[in-house]
């Protein structure tokens, strides 16, 4: 007969293993839990029940103590004693449970779902890869509670912050100072894992790939998040334009001018096609943004004047050469754009000696000078593309000269503030390489890669 102990990690941790044989304890909290011990030491939750309306006893197993601990061997052996209370065969549901999906069977499916209707299905595999799959990748659906799901949102900030500071003291020995400064956010991040994880599992049920019905990540409060508010400010406008203007790279020094005199989100600008833009009427037009809809930016005269000189020397270009997009990538073998700005921004922050400032920034920057210069909420909502149901209807009502005005307006501060424009004359930006300002790049020139 199996002798009674309240099963503490303590307590299971003193049992010392029978010479020979095995030895088999009951739980004193939880009816039909057993722990078995063998002489080699290794302990093993299993529960012990009928089913109802049967007479015959089934066991199964929960797994091995410590990698099973008490109070989850608790939760799991209450979840089977329902089962058998509701008359159903632990051995059939053993069964149907081996063919059940893991989480990361079903993240590969909702994956293949992403990559056709997502635009940026590359976010949810980091999110997946960093925080997800780590804690629930080799789990059955069936196997994920509300209970774990909840422990395991509470405690991600923490471990997110714990990673990217270990991350950043290694990058601090690698000359990247301007990203280890970069302000931690564990918990925003710990809210985009719920909310992906919530969706894997309102796909699976909607797509009958989990037939217990239930979503363990539904109703788990999120963190509250602290919105996002840096920009750049009158006094760092100067050093940034002269970081921007010795950037050797000159695709990389004129996309990061475009990013901040459009406004446009980083992902938009990085695709922006020739097809789409036009220098006679001044503007550029985005087919898809964030929102699903298209958009119409406005170009200011620097913008103008910056893809102007692009366009001129893609234009020099043989035919075979030229690239579909404004700010092509360095590599040969196929037409694409800049993959990735990372390496470039941190050498234009480090000039600058500038700190916590990240590339969608540079959206929020010409929002701040818009309304810094007398710009309404409406306007700068309709030029930045933001939508809001209360401010939908009045931003389709505006047409793009008083949009245009702002951002005119908003930009020739921040070049006046920063010295590099007077009144309404229009100045390029100096060669990295010169001493003087110029006012086109050299036709033909070979890009430096980032």
């Amino acid at each position: 007969m199996a002798d009674s102990i309240d099963f503490t990690v303590r307590n299971i941790e003193a049992i010392k293993p029978p010479e020979t044989g095995r030895l088999e304890f009951k739980d004193t909290k939880e009816p039909g839990l057993y722990l078995r011990v063998t002489a080699t030491g290794i302990k093993t939750f299993s529960f012990v029940g009928r089913p109802k309306g049967s007479s015959r006893v089934e066991r199964v197993t929960f797994g091995k103590f410590p990698a099973v601990k008490p109070d989850e061997a608790r939760r799991r052996a209450r979840e089977v004693a329902g089962q058998l209370a509701g008359g159903q065969s632990l051995a059939q549901a053993q069964r149907s449970k081996r063919g059940e999906l893991t989480l990361a069977e079903l993240f590969a499916e909702y994956l293949a779902r992403l990559k056709v209707t997502a635009k940026r299905p590359d976010l949810a595999e980091s999110v997946w890869r960093l925080h997800i799959e780590p804690a629930f990748g080799r789990r059955k659906l069936s196997e994920i509670s509300h209970l774990d799901v909840g422990k395991w949102h509470r405690a991600l900030p923490t471990e997110i912050v714990r990673r990217r500071e270990e991350a950043n003291k290694t990058r601090s020995t690698t000359s990247k100072p301007a990203e280890a400064t970069r302000t931690i956010d564990g918990k925003r991040a710990a809210n985009q894992a719920l909310g992906l994880l919530h969706a894997m599992f309102r796909w699976a049920i909607e797509q009958a790939r989990i037939h217990h019905g239930a979503n363990p990540a539904q109703g788990i409060e999120k963190f509250k998040e602290t919105h996002r508010d840096r920009f750049l400010q009158p006094d760092e406008l100067a050093p940034f334009f002269k970081a921007l203007a010795d950037e050797p790279n000159q695709v990389m020094r004129d996309f990061f001018l475009v990013a901040l005199l459009t406004g446009a989100r980083r992902s938009n600008v990085l695709a922006m096609r020739w097809a789409d833009v036009s220098l006679k009427r001044a503007e550029w037009r985005i087919p898809e943004t964030k929102n699903g809809e298209p958009q119409t930016v406005t170009l200011t005269p620097e913008a103008v004047q910056i893809l102007t000189n692009r366009k001129a020397e893609r234009d020099a270009l043989p035919s075979s050469e030229r690239s579909a997009f404004a700010f092509p990538s360095d590599r040969k073998e196929e037409d694409a754009p800049i993959a990735e700005p990372k390496a470039a921004w941190r050498r234009v922050l480090t000039r600058a000696g500038l700190s916590n400032l990240r590339i969608h920034d540079l959206r929020r920057t010409l929002g701040s000078w818009q309304a810094r210069t007398g710009a309404s909420l409406v306007i700068v909502g309709k030029s930045l593309n933001h939508k809001s149901q209360d401010s939908t209807r009045i931003y389709a009502q505006l047409d793009l000269d008083p949009v245009r005005q702002s951002v005119d307006r908003a930009t020739s501060a921040m070049f006046e503030a920063a010295g590099v424009k007077s009144g309404a004359q229009v100045l390029a930006l100096p060669s990295p390489t010169a001493k003087t300002p110029k006012t086109s790049a050299k036709k033909g020139s070979k890009q430096r890669s980032a």
